[in-house]
């Protein structure tokens, strides 16, 4: 009986496809997917710190400094300073950057549009739902040492 394929590669897969997918729409932009996802997390998250954005993002902080450069030399981000920080940055999106968002939001709808095809939307939501609870599971799991009692005790 042939092996099923395993669910980590699937996932990972899936995700990888999405990206990829989303970039050859998104392209004509000018934006990298990082830029996105600076813009995605800032539409949420307007007035967050610098360094917690980089956590977000999960990108080292001086990584996003230079995207952040690069977004405020194009007028879609600015920095102000905290008034409770004198060494921190709030970050915010400009004006020229709110129609970008409708771009990268439309985009993102016919690449689900996409990726959804023949799914019902029952199937959908059954899906995010349990995807939901495996993120879930896998944080929780996350935050308990990683130890694998049988080589301990086998």
């Amino acid at each position: 009986m042939p092996s099923s394929p395993n669910i980590s590669f699937v996932l990972h897969d899936v995700a990888r496809l999405l990206r990829k997918r989303f970039e050859q729409r998104s392209r004509a932009s000018g934006l990298t997917r990082a830029q996105w996802q600076v813009l995605a997390y800032l539409s949420l998250h307007e007035g967050i710190h610098q360094n917690k954005l980089a956590d977000l993002i999960e990108i080292v902080p001086i990584t996003l400094a230079r995207l952040l450069d690069k977004m405020e030399e194009r007028g879609f981000i600015e920095r102000r300073p905290d008034p409770a920080d004198r060494r921190a940055w709030l970050l915010y999106l400009k004006p020229q950057a709110r129609p970008l968002l409708e771009i990268m939001r439309g985009n993102g709808q016919k690449t689900r549009d996409e990726a959804f095809a023949g799914l019902s939307p029952e199937t959908q939501q059954r899906l995010l739902q349990t995807l939901s609870l495996i993120k879930s599971n896998l944080l929780a799991a996350c935050t308990q040492p990683a130890v694998d009692r049988e080589k301990i005790h086998g």
